[in-house]
């Protein structure tokens, strides 16, 4: 796996109580093994194998195989929008702190393929991932980016004609839609260039005129 990504593996979502190594193993091993084929095509069998440990030790930690998918979705988003919001501080201008996070996110997808093929292809067919911690954190990452579209609003550097949360939805589609081609076939996604195109493309619709 890349070293975009250096999440703590010896604590929870939280950071109030670390992982059990057992449970450590078993996340890792999904990680190499989604480096390396579908999540379909990954049984608990070869997971336990993978990671040296039983299979039912599996069950003690996730209730079943796309728990656990949604439990590394987890402290991947976990870790993204900590340092998302890190990244932000000092930055002054809405125009600005969207343009640093449209980079962020591209360059998190560029660099990290298993996280981008989690997200991206491997939990929004289901709906129980509706229902997981992972997708309330993608949900406060929404939250995040739509309050940065209102700041821009109240300083009038963006648009107020058009609703935060459409703006928000363009944001993160443009954004996936960007990466697919790098995503299915495997190739690099130019981070600097799309970023830039697309920030151009992004701004020229929300930015406020004249």
């Amino acid at each position: 796996m890349s070293h975009s990504i250096e999440m703590s593996k010896s604590r929870s979502i939280t950071g109030s109580q670390p992982f059990p190594p057992g449970r450590i193993k078993i996340a890792e091993a999904l990680k190499q093994l989604l480096a390396e084929k579908e999540f379909g095509a990954i049984t608990t069998a070869e997971i336990a194998r993978t990671a040296g440990v039983t299979e039912g030790l599996i069950y003690k930690y996730f209730d079943d195989k796309r728990d656990l998918l949604h439990q590394v979705l987890a402290e991947y988003m976990e870790f993204f929008l900590n340092r998302a919001e890190h990244d932000l501080k000092g930055i002054k201008g809405a125009l600005n702190k969207l343009r640093k996070l449209v980079w962020s996110h591209l360059y998190m997808y560029a660099t990290d393929r298993v996280f981008a093929r989690i997200l991206v292809f491997e939990v929004r067919n289901c709906p129980d991932y509706f229902k997981s911690d992972a997708y309330q954190i993608v949900r406060r990452y929404g939250r995040l980016l739509e309050e940065i579209l209102e700041e821009g609003v109240r300083a009038g550097e963006i648009r107020e004609d058009v609703p935060p949360g459409m703006m928000r939805q363009l944001i993160l589609g443009g954004i996936e839609h960007a990466c697919l081609p790098g995503l299915i076939f495997n190739v690099e996604i130019p981070v600097d260039m799309v970023a830039e195109n697309l920030c151009a493309l992004l701004f020229e619709g929300i930015a406020k005129r004249g």
